[in-house]
């Protein structure tokens, strides 16, 4: 027991780690944050035009979903950080992962968003047409905020997991949580601010889970 409290317990280290790893898990949250905005906002959008039934524009629009679902996020922040500076196009680390993630986040919350649309009933369209609404409204007014409800909490446990990979950065330079912590590891040759990291990531995450789970019983009840 002094071993294991020792090596990750290890109250002096931690205590020399905390300036740098609180520092790493600002930018955690600030990208973490950044990712659900743009990655729920770009979501939203995609399904939105695939109500326009635009058939090329549907292909198009399916075939990033699907390759963005597909793709390691790890090998996406490489390609934007390692690969566009061949096309011109450098990237800082805050805006490799946040693009990166947020990419992967649109992706899923576009399939999301137009499934939940999909599973509307038709009769919720037909009711709002012999009202005399017309498309955009009968979208934005009727379909849309059910549609939403319905899919807030898979999103939301979408976006959890999603921007636990902000640890990732690590492979792009970006200091957040995780590679601050190994970093402050291997100047005092202690793992202790790996244990530093890990609380800090519950006291962030956590309150996002229980979030999603209030979310599911309201919509649980709601149906």
């Amino acid at each position: 027991m002094d071993r294991i409290a020792e090596n990750y317990f290890n109250g002096a280290v931690i205590a020399a780690a905390l300036p740098a790893v609180l520092r790493g898990f600002g930018i955690t949250v600030l990208v973490s944050l950044s990712t659900i905005v743009v990655g729920i906002s770009a979501g939203l959008g995609l399904a939105l035009l695939r109500c326009a039934a635009i058939r090329p524009l549907d292909i198009a629009i399916a075939i990033y979903v699907d390759l963005f679902r597909t793709l390691p996020q790890l090998v996406i922040l490489v390609f934007l950080y390692f690969g566009m500076p061949y096309l011109g196009v450098t990237l800082s680390p805050f805006v490799t992962v946040v693009l990166g993630l947020g990419a992967v986040l649109a992706a899923f919350s576009a399939e999301i968003i137009w499934s939940a649309i999909l599973a509307l009933p038709p009769g919720q369209w037909d009711a709002a047409r012999a009202l005399g609404l017309r498309p955009v409204p009968l979208l934005f007014l009727v379909v849309l905020p059910q549609a939403v409800r319905l899919a807030t909490p898979l999103i939301t446990n979408r976006a959890i997991a999603i921007t636990k990979g902000t640890a990732l950065g690590t492979a792009v330079s970006l200091p957040e949580t995780l590679g601050s912590a190994q970093s402050a590891m291997a100047i005092m040759a202690n793992p202790s601010p790996l244990t530093l990291a890990a609380a800090l990531y519950l006291l962030f995450f956590i309150p996002l889970v229980a979030l999603s789970r209030v979310l599911e019983r309201r919509v649980a009840r709601a149906g």
